[in-house]
């Protein structure tokens, strides 16, 4: 069964449109444990919301899917990386990703705001003070509340 998930990102470091011209990527470059242990959970075939923070207004743009199970984050071991991490021992990696690829690009942004006015979405971690993680998860729930926005899906998306 599938689980859900939200990943945030800056939109000028990786955006939807990016992760649609390449089609897979790793979600390299987190360093929190809580966000690590995280992405340990995830399966291939979950879904996640792919969110643009750090713009005005942030907001989900799309979907992504997990490709590939939790592995080793390259950019710990890469010096040139600035998530370069020199404690990091390739035989006992600390930092871990998964890969995500490209699902849908929604035909607008959901912004916080409103996803903020929809009392089903209350408890959910992106809409907690204090909950800055760059993956989170989401109730099947809240999932089905979200996809379900007038205007989001663009027509012939399931």
């Amino acid at each position: 069964m599938a689980r859900y998930w939200l990943f945030k990102t800056e939109p000028e470091a990786f955006s939807i449109g990016d992760l649609e011209r390449v089609k897979r990527e790793e979600w390299s470059g987190v360093r929190s444990f809580q966000a690590r242990n995280i992405m340990r959970e995830m399966k291939a075939g979950d879904l996640g919301f792919f969110y643009h923070s750090s713009i005005s207004p942030p907001g989900i743009v799309g979907i992504c899917k997990v490709v590939a199970e939790a592995h080793p984050d390259s950019t710990q071991f890469d010096r040139k990386s600035e998530y370069y991490d020199g404690s990091s021992k390739r035989s006992e990696p600390k930092w871990w990703c998964v890969d995500v690829g490209f699902v849908e690009a929604f035909a607008r942004m959901i912004p916080l705001d409103e996803l903020r006015t929809i009392p089903e979405l209350t408890y959910m971690p992106l809409l907690r003070r204090g909950q800055r993680l760059s993956v989170q998860p989401v109730t099947e729930h809240e999932w089905k509340r979200i996809v379900a926005l007038p205007g989001v899906r663009r027509p012939g998306t399931a």
